[in-house]
């Protein structure tokens, strides 16, 4: 279905570019939700629909979201109905899609994963449905041989520090039959959430995967050190936090330690208190990646589950989230970043937008904390809402004119699903373009070895060297 020469490639140097040097690279998916325990346990997969929308209420809400606006019965999306009416309801909304990534992810992935080049649409759709799910039934379509065909070297989950971490221990004395490394990711929003009524109940998990009784801050630090220790040990170097929304704010530290107590035994506390927090546990566990050589990243201004009502029928991660408008969040990650560097423990960052009212703001104040190292902090690239055709080239062009393009280390699936590994090609096919773009006004060189290099290093080399796994 979709032209293999010239997809999202617009001239002759881009498509030798992807197909000569991109198309090769083998894939670092640095930030995913996949399940270590699947991976491990070789999932396998009934029909099109459990790999594709919905796997017993895990699935992709970027197509959720589609389904619903196409007037699709929550049953049919996050509930109990049949299989195959799920499938056809989602082939309903690919058709009123045009222009929409999740079509041509789509199409990308039924090509590539199942050799179907036909569109989806309602004529197709049980052609679609028998041959996919033939190929499902067959012994080769698996979580680990489907990461294996993509040529995925490591993979990175996102783990609770309470997480057990198990399943990475047993992946990893698998790595040599498996043919890829899967690494944990340390994401402590759990950690961050003094406000949550479940919060005390939070810290007695942590007591125990910690084996330190938590009773103040001093003991907090103790085991928040503890687990990073623990995530070392099991392949981690990256560590991850949803900054839905940030305000640095600076306390005494006796006052935290207050603070905290009080929480614990139950009692209120206010907004600044909060904040107060939060900001002394960012910058002590900056000091922990630092001191481990680990990448920090912020996932900053987002609204999570804006429908209260579709919440609570259906649940987190569901497609019922939105960009956040926090007009003043660089200003508060300047003063985070500006303390950590005064404390001298400033890791390597990447820093992610989901308004990309923010991008040009973000890029240049991560150039005002370079040093001591090759692109310490980096401009992330294009996520969530932003991941798409149009999001992607303004990305790549703001990372350009702000910094250093060949030091980024690329694209990431932030997905839930083993068919989303074609979305690493899509972004290199968008890559290619706008440097062949740039090559065809004369903007660059036309050097294909210098500009192959910067595609392949993008692709794979930067992220296999930055992060030490």
């Amino acid at each position: 279905m979709l032209p293999e020469k010239s997809f999202l490639l617009t001239s002759e140097f881009a498509k030798k570019l992807y197909f000569d040097h991109a198309r090769k690279m083998p894939i670092f998916d640095y930030h995913c939700h996949l399940d270590p325990r699947q991976i491990y346990e070789n999932r396998r997969f009934e029909n099109l629909t459990q790999v594709w929308l919905n796997d017993h209420g895990a699935g992709d809400h970027y197509k959720w979201r589609l389904m619903r606006a196409n007037g699709t019965s929550e049953r049919y999306i996050t509930g109990d109905g049949d299989d195959k009416i799920k499938f056809l309801e989602f082939v309903k909304a690919m058709e009123k899609a045009p222009g929409n990534p999740v079509l041509e992810w789509s199409q990308l992935e039924l090509s590539r994963v199942f050799d179907i080049d036909l569109a989806i649409n309602q004529r197709n759709a049980e052609e679609i449905w028998n041959a996919a799910n033939q190929v499902i039934a067959g012994p080769s379509f698996s979580a680990r041989e489907l990461i294996k065909r993509f040529n995925v070297r490591c993979l990175c989950t996102t783990d609770d520090p309470a997480s057990a971490l198990g399943y990475h221990a047993l992946l990893r004395s698998d790595e040599a039959r498996n043919g890829f490394k899967v690494a944990p990711t340390f994401r402590p929003d759990a950690l961050m959430s003094i406000d949550l009524a479940g919060f005390s109940d939070y810290l007695q998990t942590l007591s125990d995967a910690s084996g330190v009784k938590i009773h103040d801050l001093e003991s907090l630090e103790h085991a928040a050190a503890q687990r990073i220790d623990a995530f070392q040990r099991a392949g981690g170097r990256l560590a991850d936090h949803g900054m839905n929304s940030f305000r640095f704010l600076s306390m005494d530290r006796s006052k935290i330690d207050s603070v905290l107590v009080r929480r614990m035994k139950g009692d209120e506390i206010t907004e600044e208190e909060m904040w107060a927090y939060r900001t002394h546990m960012t910058l002590f566990l900056m000091q922990l990646y630092s001191s481990h050589a680990w990448t920090m990243q912020i996932h900053m201004n987002c609204f999570r589950n804006v429908s209260s009502t579709n919440y609570k029928a259906v649940g987190a991660d569901a497609g019922f989230d939105c960009v956040g408008d926090q007009p003043d969040i660089v200003n508060q990650i300047r003063a985070l970043l500006d303390a950590g560097e005064r404390q001298g423990d400033l890791p390597r960052l990447i820093l992610y937008s989901l308004n990309a009212r923010d991008w040009l703001a973000l890029a240049a104040l991560a150039g005002s904390f370079e040093g001591g190292c090759a692109q310490r902090i980096h401009f992330g690239c294009a996520w969530w809402f932003n991941d798409t055709y149009s999001g992607m080239k303004r990305q790549i062009t703001t990372y350009a004119e702000q910094s250093l393009l060949g030091n980024f280390t690329g694209m990431l699936t932030d997905s839930r699903s083993f068919l989303s590994y074609p979305r690493h090609e899509y972004f290199r096919r968008v890559l290619c373009d706008v440097l062949g773009g740039w090559v065809e006004c004369d903007r660059l060189p036309r050097d294909e070895d210098y500009l192959g290099g910067i595609v392949e290093d993008i692709s794979y080399n930067n992220a296999n060297d930055s992060f030490h796994l």
